[in-house]
């Protein structure tokens, strides 16, 4: 992709996302083996991606916030599937300690940022005070409001040091939102992502709506702009957001040089006949 179509792409992509997405309309589901066709599809150019950032010493950071249930980790996890952890680090940091509430309040969330050739993925992030921490009660209103206006200069401190920087928001109805965090209490391989604070918060849809609308009006800029992606699909919105990705980083295929396997000499060293535990074969 050229410099000149990505610049196009980014200003179209930014007006869109700068619409206000409130309440999300229901597209017909996506098959299976259309989804994993086109995932496969976008899997190949991440790893391009992945390589060319490493070779140009790229550093991004990439931002993703929404309600619970939103599908946040779904998305994270089809991103990652088929890179490398050491490129693409995720980040989900735990409930501050004690100490790291002293500090300020940016700080902890900076020592996870990328070094050259690398891409961090923070599964939430600073905006937990615009967010959770807000309508939780866990940070003043002051607190709040001085985070609002500080943190567009701290964002455009990192964009100025080279630092690529994409912010997604997840948007997902208050029935498809009921309907999945329904599941994971019947679900024994989800009911870890029903956390006590997802009990809290289910019944203050309306303070979140009013916490993110103010989030989104002070934090929204030129250099760190927001991106909406309507969730109510868990794949299409997977598969829309890692398209809309790979258009904000320029990058081309970096040179390989073909891979062939040699050939290889077996049957020169006999094993030893040892007593190993076998695991049984039930399936």
């Amino acid at each position: 992709m050229s410099k000149k179509e990505h610049r196009k792409d980014r200003k179209n992509d930014a007006k869109q996302g700068s619409a206000k997405t409130t309440e999300a309309t229901k597209p017909e589901k996506l098959g299976r083996k259309e989804y994993d066709k086109e995932l496969a599809c976008l899997h190949v150019e991440l790893v391009k991606l992945q390589q060319w950032v490493v070779q140009k010493g790229l550093k991004v950071i990439v931002v993703f916030e929404g309600r619970d249930g939103a599908g946040k980790g779904g998305t994270i996890k089809a991103i990652t599937e088929r890179v490398s952890p050491r490129i693409f680090r995720v980040t989900a940091l735990p409930a501050p300690t004690e100490r790291q509430k002293t500090q300020m309040y940016i700080q902890r969330y900076i020592r996870h940022f990328p070094a050259a050739g690398e891409i961090v993925i923070f599964d939430r992030s600073w905006y937990n005070r615009a967010g959770v921490e807000r309508v939780m009660g866990f940070c003043s209103e002051e607190q709040a409001d001085g985070f609002l206006n500080a943190v567009p200069m701290v964002e455009r401190a990192m964009v100025d040091s080279g630092i690529i920087l994409l912010k997604y928001w997840l948007e997902v109805s208050p029935e498809e939102q009921e309907r999945r965090l329904e599941s994971r209490v019947d679900d024994g391989r989800k009911i870890w992502k029903l956390s006590p604070m997802d009990l809290k918060s289910y019944n203050r849809w309306d303070e979140y709506t009013k916490a993110r609308d103010e989030m989104f009006k002070a934090t929204d800029t030129p250099w760190a702009p927001w991106y909406v992606a309507n969730s109510e699909d868990k794949k299409r919105v997977r598969l829309n957001l890692i398209s809309h990705l790979l258009k904000q980083i320029p990058y081309e295929e970096t040179p390989q040089e073909k891979v062939k396997l040699g050939k290889r000499k077996i049957g020169k060293y006999k094993s030893i006949d040892y007593p190993f535990k076998i695991i049984a074969e039930k399936f």
